[in-house]
């Protein structure tokens, strides 16, 4: 499963620097030099410059030359990515990495999207509620977004009071909703 790590944004100068806009909680690590990061959707390379005509295509993975934080911001230069114009051409790229390739927390209180993301939802008593669809990350808290069975979804507010237990090994969230919270 790719993980979104960041979405390139405008560019920064004319050499080719870009914003990136950070999707991770490890952007030292994710954006270190010499880091190579697969871009969605992946494409062929860029042509050489020297043929006039040619559009350009992002590249199906780009690497880190330098990274660095200014006024809040991740700027960065990728290798070949030399001016303006070719930055410009970036602009919205996603960057991800595989999941298989990112350590699993080390707090047990803490989890990836990705491993939430399709365990079932029961209430305390063991009645299916529906699966995780996905994770929003809202300014209070995050929330998990459940698919009910009928089609709908609910939003789970992912708090230790709503949600007591996760169990990645038995591939289940254990939810104690208020009343009326999935009816919203």
């Amino acid at each position: 499963m790719q993980l979104v790590v960041g979405r390139i944004g405008k560019p920064h100068g004319v050499r080719g620097e870009v914003t990136v806009e950070v999707r991770t909680d490890e952007p030292e690590a994710r954006f270190a030099p010499g880091t190579v990061l697969r871009t969605e959707p992946g494409a062929t390379p860029p042509p050489p410059t020297d043929e006039p005509g040619v559009p350009f295509r992002v590249p199906a993975e780009l690497t880190i030359e330098e990274a660095r934080f200014h006024q809040g911001r991740v700027l960065i230069a990728f290798d070949g990515i030399l001016d303006r114009n070719t930055a410009e051409a970036l602009r919205g790229t996603l960057l991800v990495v595989d999941s298989a390739d990112v350590a699993p927390p080390d707090d047990p209180e803490e989890f990836h999207d990705h491993q939430l993301v399709g365990l079932a939802v029961v209430t305390p008593a063991g009645e299916r509620l529906g699966e995780v669809a996905r994770i929003d990350h809202a300014p209070s808290s995050d929330l998990l977004v459940l698919r009910r069975p009928e089609g709908r979804t609910a939003l789970i507010p992912f708090v230790r009071a709503i949600v007591p237990e996760v169990d990645l090994a038995g591939g289940r969230v254990i939810v104690d909703p208020p009343a009326g919270l999935l009816d919203l």
